[in-house]
């Protein structure tokens, strides 16, 4: 047996040994013996094998993967540009806390030297965005071989799901030719692993250590961003603290549910007279401004539930971080959540009165209609920009949908396959809302091989032409009307149904409500329902929204 199809056998076992069942393929020449081996422990049922050809869309398949499973998922490429692909994703997994285990082929250092094909600088290509680099040995005939490839991915597992944050971790593994196997299985020593399938070094599993955040105040606010929600929603009722959700009311649960929250946090004269003691953040909140005005504010203490070095603090007021919280030492106010919820109940009235006056479509009404119609335990992959806020500001409540948000990063990138790798580990329905420009972006994501299974996955693809996020900023003010479409706006005027058309992928137009909400029921397999609006209606029913809510929420 050559070295490199030894080393690659042996990496590929002890990844299975370190529970890792679903890995993301990339074709190419430098990683053959990887692709080989994991092409036979696939056949084995050792794990799930994923083939795609695109290393950025691959990666990204990875990262929803192991978001929706919480588990370590591994990708794999040949050297080169085929790196490179995957270093948005690894931003993404590195500021969302997403275990992956990065495993890029590369040529020996002698071929380095000698300006051989695709060759690139590959050592610590990712920066500080990993938890974990390294480059491993080049394979040989030597003793110790076996103990030394199985004892690094035991380390890289670890980094990836370790003790203080879940990331990414990145192993450069150079393989000399031949690359294929030569039809002799003879090595001097041993290959296997541990007995009983054991890992090669026993490490503790760190996903359920405690540590505490302890609430002293009586006046408090949980806000749960895209990690907890479901606990943060028991905890919170618990304990009579209300709880909003960057996500609206999708996940929160309990008495003390308050969906209308992003309204709520945004009225000033609210804001002044119910302004919390302290705040528990969960997880890290990106998508409004007024949370993050909320989380600066001196005057608030800020209890954060986010155990790495990279809190968010906006003025770096935090008091304490852990992985988790014990109860109050102080009893709740209970006049305190009575009035949040009055609050919620007036914002959540002016919302349904407004939006009713509204003619059809708009990312928001879009959004609550989805939402309502999602069956139990769905789950919800939410792109960036306009949906995030759309679902926050219109999904109403729904305890119990599962969601999932690229927001380590906030990016558009790999949308598209992120939500296929969500879906394809979830273990029912699954639906996505991407704007247009999120969908074109990634929708090398929809290529999948005759071979490769498809998810139930509905996406949703709100096309307003362009970037619609923008008419919602400062730059969609009436004064920069004049450059606005072309260097905000975008238009792209793309044929989405032609596009789905070359994927092979079934594709809708919904021209009413009711063609969409007969487009969300659930059906088997992959496939786009597309919805049209006007992006120039964005900023004036936002408008309209806030004043509506203002003037409902009492003071």
């Amino acid at each position: 047996m050559n070295p490199s199809t030894a080393q690659a056998r042996v990496i590929v076992d002890e990844l299975v040994r370190n529970t890792v069942s679903h890995v993301v393929l990339c074709p190419g020449s430098r990683n053959a013996p990887l692709s080989l081996a994991l092409y036979d422990a696939a056949a084995e049922g050792k794990l799930r094998l994923h083939v795609r050809i695109d290393e950025r869309g691959a990666a990204f398949l990875a990262v929803g993967m192991a978001a929706r499973t919480g588990r370590p998922v591994a990708v794999v490429c040949t050297s080169g540009t085929a790196a490179a692909n995957f270093h948005p994703a690894v931003l993404e997994a590195d500021r969302a806390g997403v275990p992956l285990i990065v495993l890029t082929a590369d040529r020996p250092p002698e071929l380095r030297a000698a300006g051989a094909n695709q060759v690139i600088e590959q050592q610590r290509l990712y920066g500080g965005a990993v938890r974990y680099f390294d480059e491993m040995a080049v394979a040989e005939r030597r003793s110790g071989q076996n103990a030394y490839w199985r004892s690094q991915i035991c380390r890289a597992w670890n980094a990836a799901y370790g003790e203080w944050r879940c990331g990414p971790v990145h192993l450069n593994v150079p393989f000399r030719e031949p690359l294929v196997p030569d039809g002799s299985e003879d090595w001097f020593e041993s290959l296997e692993g541990r007995p009983g399938g054991a890992r090669w070094t026993e490490l503790p599993d760190f996903g359920a250590l405690p540590a505490f955040v302890v609430p002293s105040a009586r006046q408090g606010l949980v806000l749960a961003c895209d990690t907890g929600v479901r606990a943060a929603s028991e905890w919170a009722e618990q304990h009579g603290w209300p709880v909003v959700a960057e996500t609206g009311g999708l996940g929160l649960g309990g008495a003390t549910a308050i969906g209308s929250g992003a309204w709520l946090l945004a009225v000033e004269k609210f804001i002044a007279t119910h302004k919390p003691e302290q705040v528990l953040c969960i997880g890290r909140p990106t998508v409004f401004r007024q949370v993050q005005g909320l989380l600066a504010d001196p005057d608030v203490e800020v209890l954060l539930v986010r155990p790495d070095s990279d809190w968010p603090s906006p003025a770096h007021n935090v008091r304490q971080v852990g992985q988790w919280f014990d109860e109050p030492t102080k009893p709740a106010d209970p006049d305190w959540l009575a009035s949040w919820q009055a609050a919620d109940a007036a914002a959540a009235a002016a919302v349904r009165a407004t939006m009713a006056d509204e003619a059809w479509p708009t990312g928001l009404g879009l959004a609550g209609e989805l939402v309502r119609a999602l069956p139990p335990e769905a789950l919800l992959v939410v792109g960036s920009s306009n949906p995030a806020r759309d679902i926050a500001l219109a999904g109403g409540p729904r305890p119990d949908i599962l969601v999932h948000r690229n927001r380590g990063v906030a990016g558009i990138d790999g949308m598209v396959s992120t939500a296929i790798g969500a879906a394809t580990v979830h273990r029912g329905h699954s639906y996505a809302l991407i704007g247009d420009l999120t969908f074109l972006h990634d929708a090398n994501g929809l290529l999948t091989g005759p071979a490769e299974s498809r998810p139930d996955l509905t996406i949703v693809v709100v096309n307003d032409d362009g970037g619609g996020i923008f008419t919602l900023l400062e730059q969609g003010a009436p004064a920069h009307s004049a450059g606005f479409e072309r260097v905000f706006g975008t238009p792209h005027g793309a044929d989405l149904g032609a596009l789905c058309a070359g994927y092979r992928v079934p594709h809708v137009v919904a021209r009413t409500p009711s063609e969409f909400r007969e487009a969300l029921r659930p059906e088997p397999g992959l496939r786009v329902v597309e919805v049209r609006v006007d992006r120039s209606r964005h900023r004036g029913l936002h408008a309209r929204l806030r004043a509506a809510v203002s003037a409902a929420v009492p003071g």
